[in-house]
């Protein structure tokens, strides 16, 4: 499991696009996407929650100067003075949601899982298949929803190398997370088949050539989904 950080001109001839080098041989894409980026404005930059305050502070302002004898020209002065700021406030939030949505790939491998991200410092996540040891998802009202892996105890991953892709609060052992995704449900599907395969896979040995599977004690178990909180 590697983490590495590149400029953005690394990326400007990509072999692959949302990959930094050509895949070996046996490997294939299976899924590529991206964050909807209204839905990232909105739950990780909390858009919503910053044009409510604001909006509260220019009523506030308006309401305050009537109360003090201040006509209604006046009030009108008082809240449209301090606007372009309050635009400001909700606009820059905005637009790094939309530049992280636009700067981040997500691809499934029949390998690992890779998040590349980052708006001026590239980050390029490798997660290898055998170290997810489970994951989840999470369904929002808006229809997206959010995809976070547990990975194994010797697979992990700073937080701030993984945020935003990461899932909130879980410091101590940090979750990497496919985030806002618009189809969270059968990316969630396709990377739990994808795991079986490749558990059952580790669970098979070669004897004169031939797979024989080993005791089921030696197999790993089947990766489990769960809804999260």
């Amino acid at each position: 499991m590697t983490a590495h950080s590149h400029g953005h001109d690394d990326f400007a001839f990509e072999p692959v696009p949302g990959l930094p080098e050509t895949l070996p041989e046996g490997e294939e894409i299976l899924w590529q996407g991206a964050p909807a980026w209204r839905s990232l404005a909105r739950r990780v930059f909390h858009v919503r929650k910053i044009a409510f305050y604001v909006t509260l502070l220019l009523l506030w302002q308006g309401a305050t100067t009537l109360h003090d004898g201040g006509g209604f020209a006046m009030a009108a002065v008082a809240v449209l003075l301090p606007l372009p700021l309050a635009l400001g406030a909700v606009a820059i939030p905005a637009l790094l949601a939309w530049g992280s949505a636009r700067s981040t790939v997500y691809t499934i491998t029949n390998k690992r899982v890779v998040i590349r991200s980052g708006i001026a410092l590239d980050v390029t996540v490798n997660l290898p298949l055998a170290k997810i040891e489970s994951l989840a998802k999470r369904l929002h009202r808006d229809g997206s929803g959010d995809v976070p892996m547990t990975l194994s105890g010797d697979g992990r991953i700073a937080y701030l190398a993984l945020w935003p892709n990461a899932r909130p609060w879980h410091l101590a052992r940090p979750q990497p997370m496919l985030r806002c995704l618009e189809e969270p449900e059968a990316v969630a599907d396709l990377l739990v088949r994808t795991l079986i395969a490749t558990q059952a896979a580790a669970g098979l040995e070669t004897v004169d050539g031939q797979p024989e599977a080993k005791p089921t004690a030696e197999q790993p178990r089947p990766p489990l989904i769960a809804a999260a909180s």
